[in-house]
């Protein structure tokens, strides 16, 4: 229940479920893997071919089977056409010359027991896997003989080290060790130490723990620079860190992943009606060593804006269990999160509003009123694009309901399944809950005198929920 908690059935994919299929860009899916595919690239097949034991390994099980199974069937049947020839050649095809009347004429043949080509066939399969029957032995009478028997040997080995290295390869890859690792279905926008942060949790269901597990994330969106080129997959790398660790992780449990939204940030202009309406996307990545094999693994997965849920924050999964005097994870609560009262505004804003809250605190001779219209018609303005930017912004297969307190800096919206509804409802929703009885609106501009209705609380910030304030006083 907050801004931008649109959740879609099949996050995982890259269309929206409605009446139109209407396709989100992401580079990265849920499941990590990339979304992108590669045409018009001239000679990919030689380069591909040029590269194969990467490109076997790369392929799906079924194309690297069929190759190994090609592989030894056409060496065998390869071989076996050599010595049929070498037979044939020979002359030990003949009839007088078959094993039964070589003993009569004295006829010695290159293979012994040799009398079609499925007895060539059987000897190439027992010379290139060294069985050794015993039935079909070379002699010395054919040089040729002893050279392709030497060669098919070597060569049986070759390809049988080949084939067996990718399959292992293919089935040891620490690709594998990313379906063990967990990330959140959404992230949250909250605040935290009174601080807008993005968070998303990371998760390890393995007691095999990840060696040296590293965090980091990047901002994919569209900017324009200053001669007016449009750059639609800037990237814009965000400082992420846990627990006042940085990005280096102690990965024993799950792990909330913090982005502060500050300055530094490219997020910090950005509030929670442009998370309604911008286009963008979060991928994050962990990496690290897996315990078992000592490999480097790469785990991904990326958030697009209407899997940011603002105004909430994660439940905790990690319980200590007397019983066992251990720690014990919950993973049942691994994607829940709870709502928590956060503020609509940008950071930038935010922190304009704590600077004037300190001023006005810090300076005797600040004069009240002025400070205190001046902080009123801030938001007036706030709350007049808000309505503007929600009334504009239209969804063709969900809507949505919004609650709003005294001053439009906290929001809740919850997600409404709708198919044929438009976001025009949705301010008459938040007219109707802003003009409730229950709050106490904001001052409308006017060519009169003020109004006489009294000014928010310049002691906390704007648009604290009045049951949040009086539990505030009933706890302190």
């Amino acid at each position: 229940m907050a801004v931008g908690s649109l959740r879609r059935n099949e996050s995982s994919r890259a269309f929206r479920p409605g009446t139109t299929r209407k396709y989100r860009k992401r580079a990265i899916l849920k499941s990590g893997e990339c979304n992108i595919s590669t045409s018009k690239v001239s000679q990919q097949h030689l380069r591909f071919l040029q590269d194969i034991f990467t490109t076997l390994v790369d392929a799906q099980w079924r194309w690297t089977l069929l190759v190994f199974a090609f592989s030894f069937i056409g060496s065998w049947l390869f071989f076996a056409v050599i010595w049929w020839l070498i037979a044939f050649t020979h002359g030990d095809l003949e009839e007088m010359h078959l094993p039964d009347h070589q003993a009569e004429v004295g006829w010695t043949p290159c293979v012994y027991n040799i009398v079609s080509f499925t007895s060539c066939f059987l000897f190439s399969i027992e010379t290139q896997h060294t069985i050794g029957y015993g039935v079909r032995t070379t002699t010395e009478e054919c040089p040729e003989a002893i050279f392709i028997m030497c060669f098919q040997s070597i060569y049986g080995v070759m390809i049988q080290a080949f084939m067996v290295g990718i399959v292992f390869a293919k089935m040891t890859r620490p690709k594998h060790r990313t379906q063990t690792l967990l990330f959140s279905k959404n992230a949250v926008i909250c605040q935290r130490d009174g601080e807008l942060s993005l968070m998303f949790r990371v998760g390890d269901m393995r007691k095999s723990h990840i060696i040296g597990a590293s965090i980091r994330a990047q901002l994919i969106r569209t900017r324009t620079t200053k001669e007016g080129e449009i750059l639609s997959q800037y990237q814009t790398e965000l400082d992420v860190g846990a627990d006042g660790c940085g990005s280096d992780l102690f990965f024993i449990w799950p792990q909330i992943v913090v982005h502060k939204i500050n300055e530094n940030s490219p997020m910090y202009n950005m509030c929670a009606s442009d998370l309604l309406q911008d286009r963008f996307e979060i991928v994050v990545i962990l990496e690290g060593t897996v315990e078992s094999t000592g490999q480097s693994t790469q785990a991904r997965s990326s958030y697009v804006n209407s899997e940011i849920l603002w105004g909430h924050r994660f439940e905790p999964v990690v319980f200590y269990n007397k019983d066992n005097q251990g720690y014990e994870i919950n993973y049942s609560k691994f994607d829940e999160t709870q709502q928590v009262d956060t503020p609509l505004c940008s950071a930038r804003e935010l922190a304009e509003f704590y600077k004037i809250q300190d001023d006005y605190r810090s300076n005797d001779n600040l004069d009240n009123i002025s400070s205190k219209t001046l902080l009123e018609k801030r938001w007036q303005r706030k709350y007049e694009t808000l309505m503007h930017s929600i009334s504009q912004f239209h969804l063709e297969d969900e809507s949505g309901s919004m609650r709003l307190s005294p001053l439009p800096t906290y929001l809740t919206i919850q997600n409404i399944p709708r198919r044929n509804r438009s976001y025009l409802q949705l301010e008459n929703n938040l007219r109707n809950l802003f003009d409730s009885p229950l709050t106490h609106p904001p001052p409308t501009p006017q060519d009169g005198p003020p109004s006489s209705t009294p000014p928010p609380a310049i002691n906390e910030p704007p648009g604290y929920v009045a049951g949040q304030r009086a539990r505030s006083r009933t706890n302190s």
